[in-house]
This record gives structure tokens, sequence and C-alpha cells, in this order.
């Protein structure tokens, strides 16, 4: 991935770029996905699963349950740090050292609640709703 800024026009259009960006994917890598809520992170997520051979329809936002593990051509970890308090202690608290250890692409929405604790090597991913359908997705590299 390359730092970048997108304009979908549509929920379609959110899921392809996912999509793009997942079927790129080589190696493990972390994405640390914001927005607020309806923003498309979820729908993006789902595309980008899509990408990793991954049944799209097999991924949901993981609110309550706080970790999904989704099998595909690479491993994919999806984490929702929404109903965590902020701050790294809660994250650390439901086992992120250890799942960034994994050779994984892992996913973490709502990762502005991790403070200033910074992931070596990441993306980070913003989507804004510009309207109904419209969105800015800005992607851009965390090295560290």
């Amino acid at each position: 991935m390359k730092n970048a800024i997108f304009l979908t026009h549509s929920a379609e259009e959110t899921f392809e770029l996912g999509y793009e960006i997942g079927e790129s994917l080589k190696t493990p890598t972390v994405i640390l996905l914001d927005g607020e809520l309806g923003a498309g992170k979820t729908v993006f997520t789902k595309g980008l699963a899509a990408g990793l051979d991954i049944d799209p329809s097999d991924v949901t936002s993981p609110t309550f349950t706080l970790v999904n593990e989704h099998f595909g051509r690479l491993l994919l970890i999806h984490l929702d740090l929404y109903r965590l308090p902020d701050g790294v202690e809660a994250a650390m608290g439901i086992g992120l050292g250890e799942i960034l250890l994994q050779k994984a692409i892992v996913v973490i929405e709502w990762s502005e609640k991790l403070g200033n604790y910074s992931i070596t090597n990441s993306y980070k991913v913003k989507i804004t709703e510009l309207s109904d359908n419209d969105r800015q997705i800005e992607i851009q590299a965390q090295h560290n």
C-alpha cells in the first residue's frame, strides 16, 4: 500500500477498494482503521477479506467479541476497540501484544483508542463520511 486519498461514492466502491488492497497484500500487515460510526469501516474490512479469499459474509464487526479470526490466503485478525476504554492497557488486556506477533493481516477498528501507542510499519486508514454515499479514504504509512 502507498500513501493515497481515495473517494468512493457507494458502499460497493468502498468494498471494492478494500478488495483491491486485500488482493495486493502478500505479507503480514497492520491496518489501523478509524472513522465515525457508520463510516464504512466494516464494509472496507469485508472487501479486504474478500481480497484475501475469505467469504465477506463471514466478516462482521467484532464489537462484542472484540477479536475475530478469519482464515484465507493469509490469516485476518479483526479487532474492534469501540467498547474498550481509551488507552493501550485495555487493548493489551485482550491480547494485542500477542496478536501483533502473529503472521497475519491485523485490522484494528477504532485504533484511535490506542492513544499515543505506536505500531511500527502499519498503515493508518481513515474513512470520513462526506455524504450518505460518499467517503474519503485516506491511507498513510506509519513508519517508526
